[in-house]
């Protein structure tokens, strides 16, 4: 996927770029600029923002566009009130400054009111269900500064049971979503498949169904499951679980060599469970599918600057249109 958004950025880049050499750079009589002119800088600014968005943060970019933007703005209106007829002739900043309100309001939504994510994965099922696109709430846990992601303004806490996107510790670039199970001192025991948070057990209720799915396995192409539901009492909040009797409650071969404050971990022997110690500043996530997730058990803690937001809403599926409007519990 990457490959394929290389090669079309550096195709829009070319093009856009040959465009304005051949472009007239004159106004025409109706006083806008040559389409050929316009249709340059568009593509050369999908040709960069895709080649930038590989290799940064999309919050990063969003940035520079906005501080690119912003000055030639800013010279745009310099040139309307000096110039003797308040007309700027110069298609740089007359053309591209009027991306700025666009691109500010755009990085303003994003950065500090909620960002759409989708789900890539199973491992949230049954609560979210791979196609699910997502909104998360920005300034649940304090509006912060963009790129380093410090509070700014403190106002809210996370809470046990919330459903979290963070950037993904060992490769911050990735978004991941989980549930927060885990907060700063507390002691998580996960063993045999059951949870205790602190000494106290999170009580699953009855086996409610059997639940099926299928799931893309490199190599393998849709590869069915199939798991049990129940309902587990997580602190003050109910939520439904996946678990799978006929897989271990942890894969010992997939747990990191080294990951920070490993040592506030002990893994049990024969695949039967953990217990840790979450770190002050930081969280334990898992998710709701126990037994088809790569998390915490698995890689360590969530640090609390690598947190994006609270998931709350599924606001659209293509495959399944009546989760459109879910609320995320």
């Amino acid at each position: 996927m990457s490959n394929t958004m290389v090669i079309f950025a550096i195709v829009a880049l070319l093009a856009g770029i040959v465009l304005f050499i051949k472009s007239s750079k004159v106004r025409e009589e109706s006083g806008e600029w040559s389409g050929g002119l316009q249709w340059s800088y568009l593509l050369i600014l999908v040709g960069v923002f895709i080649l930038f968005s590989l290799k940064f943060s999309l919050t990063a970019v969003l940035l520079c566009f906005v501080l690119f933007s912003g000055v030639l703005w800013v010279m745009h209106k310099y040139i309307l009130k000096t110039s003797a007829n308040h007309v700027d002739n110069h298609h740089l900043t007359d053309y591209m400054s009027g991306f700025f309100p666009i691109i500010l309001v755009v990085f303003v939504l994003r950065s500090f009111v909620a960002e759409p994510f989708q789900i890539p994965s199973s491992s949230m099922r049954p609560g979210l269900v791979v196609g699910d696109f997502i909104l998360v709430n920005k300034y649940a846990y304090g509006l912060r500064l963009p790129i380093l992601n410090n509070v700014l303004i403190p106002v809210g806490k996370v809470q046990r049971g919330d459903v979290v996107v963070f950037n993904y510790p060992e490769n911050p670039k990735i978004n991941y979503i989980k549930r927060v199970i885990g907060l700063p001192g507390d002691v998580v025991t996960y063993q045999h498949k059951v949870l205790s948070i602190n000494g106290q057990e999170m009580t699953d209720t009855d086996e409610q169904l059997t639940y099926r799915y299928q799931e893309r396995v490199p190599q393998l192409g849709m590869v069915p499951f199939t798991a049990q539901q129940f309902g587990e009492n997580l602190g003050s909040k109910q939520i439904d679980i996946l678990k799978m009797s006929d897989k271990p409650t942890l894969f010992s071969q997939g747990v990191r060599q080294a990951f920070p404050y490993k040592d506030q971990c002990t893994y049990f022997p024969d695949d039967t469970g953990f217990t840790c110690k979450v770190p002050a500043g930081h969280y334990f996530m898992m998710g709701d599918n126990r037994d088809n997730s790569e998390d915490s058990r698995y890689w360590g803690f969530v640090d609390d600057q690598l947190l994006v937001g609270k998931a709350f809403l599924v606001w659209l599926n293509l495959g399944d249109l009546k989760r459109t409007g879910t609320r995320i519990q």
